[in-house]
């Protein structure tokens, strides 16, 4: 069976990607996913500025899921680039997310992540937690068009765009191929919130998190669905993979290639060679010999 796929040049021994927030502050936690079978990893979103993010509780496990409003905590993008250099030596394809809150901060960050040596760079326009970020720029489509427009003239590597669910997806992925971006990543967490009834409030300090983790599955299948069906630029499917019949359900649905992020958490940091064992058997008992047999079955 053959798991190896290419996704805008990078080259992959097979689909699964760490998912951006999670195992990916540190270049050692990153080498670590690495070794545990990944096909790429991507690192924590990353600003211009170190951000502490917000106050605990940050985290909470749901019945189906995982609610978080970490708020973009990182580290700054000046002190990154050791991380990153230690990432490297992976030798498996490095995406660097980056989050800004306009145009000028994404070229910025963008360049020197390109300049710290990463694969690719992931937009994170879509995040459901950090005000001032995310979710605003998102919504907008002429400054996502803009941000991506300027990021390809601005630097060589593939640029991809991490969007949400709370906005019109087709309109939105058409606007991003129009700016040429390299592929999509679909979908990042949805806005949740879950209320201590005795407290009588809402369990997060901040109130609304971002929502992961088994029970968005089908709301990340169906959004991969659509923007396959509608533009031509590859997607990478994210939200709910647990197994590996998750995974091959996702590339049916149209994505290249599928990121991991709470399946870290329900099934160890080795989740991406189980997964990848698990594509293996289903293929091989369905009659698949390379996954790009597999991408897209559905849309036809």
């Amino acid at each position: 069976m053959k798991l190896s796929t290419e996704i805008s040049g990078l080259k992959m021994r097979n689909p699964t990607v760490l998912a951006s927030g999670v195992l990916g502050e540190t270049g050692e936690s990153l080498l670590n996913v690495a070794r545990n079978g990944a096909g790429a990893v991507t690192t924590k979103s990353i600003g211009i500025k170190p951000k502490k993010g917000n106050k605990n509780p940050t985290v909470l496990e749901t019945e189906h899921g995982l609610i978080n409003a970490v708020g973009l905590a990182n580290p700054g993008i000046d002190e990154y680039e050791n991380e990153i250099k230690i990432a490297l030596k992976s030798k498996i394809p490095v995406i660097g997310s980056i989050f800004g809150k306009d145009k000028k901060e994404f070229v910025y960050l963008a360049k020197k992540m390109g300049s710290f040596g990463v694969s690719a760079v992931e937009l994170n326009l879509s995040c459901p937690h950090a005000k001032g970020y995310g979710i605003e720029i998102g919504d907008d489509k002429k400054l996502v068009y803009d941000i991506v427009k300027n990021l390809k003239k601005s630097v060589d590597i593939p640029v991809f765009v991490k969007i949400s669910v709370h906005t019109n997806i087709v309109s939105l992925a058409k606007n991003i191929e129009s700016a040429k971006a390299d592929a999509i990543v679909a979908v990042n967490s949805l806005k949740g919130m879950k209320i201590d009834l005795d407290l009588r409030m809402p369990v997060l300090s901040n109130k609304i998190g971002g929502y992961s983790g088994p029970g968005i599955k089908p709301v990340g299948v169906r959004t991969v669905y659509e923007i396959a069906s509608s533009v031509k630029i590859p997607v990478i499917g994210c939200g709910g993979i647990m197994n590996g019949e998750d995974a091959v359900e996702y590339m049916m649905a149209g994505a290249s290639a599928v990121q991991i992020g709470s399946g870290v958490y329900y099934r160890g940091v080795d989740v991406f060679r189980k997964i990848c064992k698990e594509i293996k058997t289903w293929m091989k008992k369905n009659s698949y010999k390379k996954i790009d047999e597999i991408v897209g079955i559905g849309l036809r």
